[in-house]
């Protein structure tokens, strides 16, 4: 089963960052983020991959092309222009980068996908999220349910502390409560071909009209996850992935 991973947005609530990089290459810990999310796939046995390239993909491609080399020691032999690595450690994984346009919504950028997903069924994610989630079971419920699609959902934490107020004196404050009840999109999807049905073109948000339209037709079912999740849209969403992996306690270092 294949992971595919959208890896080609702009990024711009982080431009922080994303002026000189592509979102998914923004570090936690030393590595790219992107790095983090194939990691959590790779511990659960999906090793293959086809990611979606966009906004400068190109440093994307480097980093893969050189990732053996900047893992290893090296030997260069200047004279026979080669390059030996040893003494290092190599992801046993196959990486398919393909390049799905600049301007392309989500939608597209699946739809664009397809020939490098195969004829079954893909697990699929955005290339700036990390969680916990325990992708065997995700897949174990998907496949009870028999539907097109699987999403997970997820409640993150709010960003500010909840008051009750009794007159004007406050009887309980909530440092982090959860958003409610409600559920969002938390991406960890799996999904079956059919999905690209629902994809018109390169100007289609995934989010939009194919969610909709797969919700409406009974098509999409929901994996609760109550664990950790995290998307980093912003530099604080950023400082504060930084902070737990420094702190030798990130929920999402399932490896």
């Amino acid at each position: 089963m294949k992971v595919g991973i959208l890896a080609g947005g702009v990024g711009s609530r982080l431009s922080e960052e994303t002026t000189l990089k592509p979102k998914p290459m923004v570090e936690i810990g030393g590595r790219p983020i992107l790095w983090h999310i194939m990691m959590i796939y790779a511990a659960h046995g999906f090793t293959e991959f086809v990611i979606a390239l966009g906004y400068k993909g190109e440093q994307i491609k480097r980093y893969m092309a050189e990732y053996c080399s900047l893992a290893s020691d090296l030997r260069v032999s200047l004279a026979e222009g080669c390059v030996k690595p040893y003494n290092g450690h190599s992801e046993n994984w196959i990486v398919d980068l393909i390049d799905t346009g600049q301007r392309t919504n989500t939608g597209g950028r699946i739809k664009r996908l397809a020939p490098w997903l195969g004829d079954g069924t893909f697990l699929l994610t955005w290339g700036d999220g990390v969680s916990n989630v325990d992708i065997r079971q995700l897949i174990a419920f998907h496949r009870s349910h028999g539907r097109l699609a699987t999403v997970t959902a997820v409640r993150p934490p709010s960003r500010f502390g909840r008051l009750e107020i009794d007159g004007q004196r406050v009887t309980r404050f909530d440092e982090k409560p959860l958003a409610g009840e409600a559920w969002i999109n938390g991406a960890f999807f799996v999904l079956e071909p059919g999905v690209f049905d629902y994809i018109d073109g390169d100007d289609t948000l995934f989010e939009r009209e194919p969610l909709e339209q797969l919700a409406r037709d009974g098509e999409l079912m929901a994996y609760r996850h109550h664990g950790f999740w995290q998307c980093m849209d912003t530099l604080r969403d950023k400082v504060k992935l930084e902070a737990l992996w420094n702190s030798g306690d990130a929920p999402w270092k399932v490896w």
